[in-house]
């Protein structure tokens, strides 16, 4: 049979649809790249946003229309939400929410033999980790899930009740997978999970800190990076490590929501900004050229003009290298949906689009500070005879070179910025 399988969301996403894909695989299956060719769609789904979920209904649309006969399969946060208005759907044949996914073979079987549609959505209140491993990714840069669920409960976020409480992947699995993917030839490891830096957060005496140790002490490893941490999870301990150990790159992804005390106030986030400003700074002190992007919210419940002109300021002052623009969505089950204060979705888009412009800015400002300098990078495509691929800070590097380059680390002379590139010369 052949498969099809479309990733909505995040890196832990993601990361489970290549899981589900190696598993698939090693059943016999084949995957297709083209929505046509297949025989099982298998649509993992994510919810965090109105837009996630309109594109997963419409992917599920998509995949009935190209073949009215297959099998879809539709998993992930959706699921786990809204299963209810998928079952419904004409041609969903499976829905199943975050857990068991790793079994997705199981229930293709268990359809094929009943024809009958399976709905197999689990509370997540309290399940041990699903444990998957990975051992195929490219060869340039491997994710590795490392933790599940987030016990946070900000007002907008319907994350805790989709993936369900804090979970942690065994420490030796998570050095084994490692192991194994830096044996197969990867330069790059990324640590990522719902919530990352709550790792270990269930186990008597072993914490993220304690992970990134002993990650840090394979030696073939080239690059380790953080998909996302919050800014209360840099206590000294992590930031001695990031002092100390230069495997763990420049770049750091904390998302800060909103640059208003009053607004993080209401999304129930754990810091005020002058605590984000002054933890930044401490960073900054131990590595000046650190590449630090973030996520943002914009048009929260709440959100005035004069607040929203607040987080433009203490974005400039900040600095941030890149900055992720999200219009504020209301999730149902969520605090925020009751708010007054609802913001109007003209005036959503328009703070969207100036903050995206300030975060070009600020992008090509960080890009700059490295020209006639040199940097390692390694080249993860080829076109045209030209190299594309990322610096350790995440300097998007576009250079001349040829394909027998790819995958391996080399020396890159910054010449000029062309955004979203910086260019380069391989010396």
């Amino acid at each position: 049979m052949k498969f099809y399988i479309y990733t909505l969301g995040c890196k832990v996403n993601t990361y489970e649809s290549n899981v589900i894909s190696d598993l698939l695989k090693d059943k016999g299956y084949k995957e297709v790249s083209n929505l046509e060719d297949a025989d099982v769609y298998i649509i993992n789904t994510c919810t965090v946003t109105n837009t996630a979920d309109n594109k997963s209904l419409k992917t599920i649309r998509q995949a009935h229309r190209a073949n009215p006969d297959a099998l879809i399969i539709v998993c992930g946060c959706m699921s786990q939400h809204r299963s209810k208005d998928l079952v419904g759907m004409e041609g969903v044949s499976v829905v199943l929410g975050n857990k068991n996914k790793s079994k997705i073979a199981e229930y293709i079987e268990k359809y094929e033999k009943e024809k009958k549609q399976v709905v197999d959505i689990y509370d997540l209140t309290d399940v041990p980790f699903e444990t998957m491993k990975l051992n195929n990714f490219d060869k340039t840069r491997a994710f590795v899930k490392i933790q599940d669920g987030c016990n946070n409960f900000c007002s907008y976020c319907i994350i805790p009740y989709t993936r369900g409480n804090v979970r942690s992947k065994k420490p030796e699995d998570v050095l084994e997978e490692i192991k194994t993917l830096v044996a197969g030839g990867h330069e790059e490891v990324v640590l990522t999970g719902i919530h990352t830096g709550h790792y270990g957060s269930e186990f008597e005496d072993y914490s993220f800190s304690d992970l990134l140790k002993d990650i840090l002490k394979i030696k073939e490893l080239k690059r380790l990076r953080i998909s996302s941490i919050e800014i209360t999870e840099l206590d000294d301990e992590f930031l001695d490590i990031l002092k100390n150990n230069k495997v763990l790159v420049d770049h750091m992804h904390i998302p800060l929501q909103s640059g208003s005390d009053k607004i993080l106030k209401l999304m129930n986030r754990k810091y005020d900004k002058k605590y984000f400003i002054d933890k930044i700074e401490e960073i900054r002190k131990i590595r000046p050229l650190i590449s630090i992007t973030t996520d943002i919210i914009v048009g929260f419940p709440g959100e005035t003009e004069e607040l929203f002109n607040e987080t433009l300021e203490t974005v400039k002052k900040i600095r941030f290298s890149k900055i992720h623009v999200f219009p504020y969505s209301p999730r149902e089950g969520t605090k925020s949906t009751f708010m007054d204060g609802q913001v109007d979705e003209v005036t959503k888009k328009r703070r969207v689009k100036t903050l995206i412009e300030l975060s070009k800015e600020l992008e090509i400002e960080y890009m700059d500070k490295f020209i006639d300098q040199e940097l390692e990078f390694i080249p993860e495509v080829e076109r045209d005879g030209y190299l594309f691929g990322h610096t350790g800070n995440y300097l998007y590097i576009k250079t001349k070179g040829c394909k027998e380059l790819l995958h391996q680390s080399i020396m890159v002379k910054i010449e000029s910025t062309n955004y979203p590139y910086s260019i380069g010369e391989i010396i």
